[in-house]
Parts: structure tokens; sequence; C-alpha cells
């Protein structure tokens, strides 16, 4: 009889990857990820408005904009929220990491 190899569900999977010791550290994770889209994204509306972007504004300078503004600001909302649910060290690790490989191919 051979045994089955046992598959390891996508929570193992990213406690594994993320390198957390719970199922609950991971949901925590994935709440803070949501929680920092959904302002980036309610936010950019919000921004480009206030700054007078509309249907006529060209998609470079939206573009531009998102990419000079959206990122920097997509990092400290992150470590905000990640603070709030009590999970800073394991998101400023993240970020350190993300710049790390950004600024790895702007070196190359």
């Amino acid at each position: 009889m051979k045994e089955k190899s046992k598959k390891s569900n996508w929570i193992d999977t990213l406690k594994t990857r993320w390198q957390v010791k719970s199922v609950w550290q991971v949901f925590v994770i994935l709440i803070v990820f949501a929680l920092t889209g959904f302002t980036v994204m309610y936010g950019k509306r919000w921004f480009f408005v206030f700054i007078g972007f509309d249907k006529s504004t060209a998609w470079y300078w939206k573009f531009l904009l998102w990419i000079i503004l959206i990122l920097p600001i997509y990092q400290i909302i992150l470590l905000f929220y990640g603070t709030i649910f009590g999970q800073f060290s394991f998101f400023w690790n993240f970020i350190k990491r993300t710049f790390g490989r950004i600024f790895f191919f702007i070196k190359k």
C-alpha cells in the first residue's frame, strides 16, 4: 500500500514562506494587506480629485504620479496597519526586503 504524500494547504505554505508561527498570524497579515490595498485604492481616487486630475488627464501623468507617490505611501500605510494589528516587525522586515529587491535591480 502506497502512502499518500501529505500536501500542505495554502495557509501552511504562507506560514512557511513568511516564517510565522500560527494560522492566526497569517490571518492577521492577510487582513493588514487587504486594509492597506483598500486604503490606497480609496485614497488614490480622493488624491487625484484633490490635485485636479480627471478623466481628461493623460494616463501617463497618472501612472507616473502613482509610481512616485504611491509606492512609499503604500509602505507607510502597511506599517501603520501592521503596528495597529501587532505585526510591526513582520511588516518592517517585509518592507526592507521589498526595497532591497528594488534597489538591487536599480544597481544593476
